[in-house]
């Protein structure tokens, strides 16, 4: 497959840039980076890491790195947010494949051989594959299965794998360093969703976004259930954003939390009254109490989902999965909601129309 608006050929070793943002990550950060050093990929490479205000021992941690291996090069990200580290460790790195790696990823060791492979015989400006969940406690494993379930995050490929092939967005990312200056780099303002954003431009450019299954991340979930509310709320706020401004991210699939969480709350709400009703002697109190119906039937599609998806993992894990699963719907779906209703995003809608030029949606 040919794709016309990759100026740069790719040779058989290109150099390859591997970016990293990094915040308060000290507990995965050197497992993530250490990934990269033990590539097998016989070409050249650097690695950039974008460290923001970090309060854990993170900064310290990844300055130890860089004094330890020149390959390794640490950059100041002063705002602290992902899409403008991104910007900084792609502006630092130096060749012509960049690839996007998270700080609380693994990438097995024939990642960056495969990728530059499938750019090759693609033709494609970015490649990506699965986000493979892992966890070590019963929380974390629970979240791991929320993750790669259809249940959980909707059975996208990059979540639960599918045929390769031209994708709208991929995990992560392998990309060509021309198309990403061609786009402009990541949007700044976007604080979630950056990479679906980006990837959308890339395609609205001509270029191509190709899904493998070969390339597989082992992915290190949020610990504690308030940083998982926390992550899913952010991401469901900028989804949110970003369907009520971008015609093409409104997949169906994207409403069905926020459906179901407004589906879930109105029906305890109508419950409660039949129930007060009921109390009273009101002959109208049964058409109330049909209300429990939708977050009984939700309570018990969680249940059957809890021993169907986590039961492998032990009692523990299927016990949290009845606590991650709504967990991640709702905070999720409220986010949504907020996002897609906002009034005052500083955002401007004109600067996503669908088809616009994206050469002049350069970040700072």
């Amino acid at each position: 497959m040919e794709n016309p608006r990759s100026e740069e050929p790719v040779t058989a070793l290109p150099g390859v840039s591997y970016v990293m943002p990094v915040l308060n990550d000290v507990t995965h950060v050197g497992a993530a980076v250490q990934s990269l050093l033990d590539q097998d990929y016989a070409g050249a490479f650097d690695v950039v890491i974008a460290v923001g205000p970090s309060i854990d021992g993170t900064n310290e941690l990844v300055e130890e790195m860089g004094r330890a291996d020149r390959r390794i090069t640490v950059v100041d990200n002063v705002a602290g947010t992902t899409p403008s580290g991104l910007n900084i460790a792609i502006r630092a790195s130096r060749h012509p494949i960049v690839i996007r790696v998270d700080a609380h990823s693994v990438l097995p060791t024939s990642y960056a051989r495969l990728a530059v492979e499938t750019l090759e015989r693609t033709g494609a400006d970015n490649v990506g594959g699965i986000m493979d969940a892992r966890g070590t406690s019963a929380f974390e494993r629970a979240v791991a299965r929320a993750y790669g379930s259809r249940i959980g995050l909707g059975g996208t490929p990059h979540h639960v794998g599918g045929a390769e092939g031209p994708a709208d967005t991929v995990y992560l990312g392998v990309f060509r360093r021309s198309a990403l200056e061609r786009v402009g780099l990541f949007d700044e303002r976007i604080k979630r969703g950056q990479d679906w954003e980006l990837n959308e431009r890339i395609r609205s450019s001509g270029g191509i976004v190709w899904f493998t299954p070969e390339l597989r991340v082992t992915y290190r979930p949020r610990s504690t259930l308030s940083r998982l509310g926390r992550q899913f709320f952010s991401t469901g706020l900028w989804r949110g954003e970003l369907s009520r401004l971008i015609a093409g991210s409104r997949n169906l699939r994207y409403f069905a939390p926020p459906v179901l969480v407004l589906g879930v709350t109105l029906g305890v709400l109508l419950g409660v009254i039949g129930l007060v009703l009921w109390s009273a002697g009101s002959r109208i109190a049964p058409l109330f109490l049909l209300g429990w119906i939708p977050p009984v039937a939700y309570a018990a599609l969680v249940a059957v989902s809890a021993v169907l998806v986590a039961r492998r993992d032990g009692a523990h894990a299927v016990a949290w999965f009845l606590v991650v699963l709504p967990c991640i719907h709702f905070c999720w779906g409220i986010g949504f909601v907020l996002g897609y209703l906002s009034l005052a995003s500083n955002i401007a809608a004109q600067t996503y129309r669908k088809g616009s030029g994206s050469s002049d949606r350069r970040t700072g």
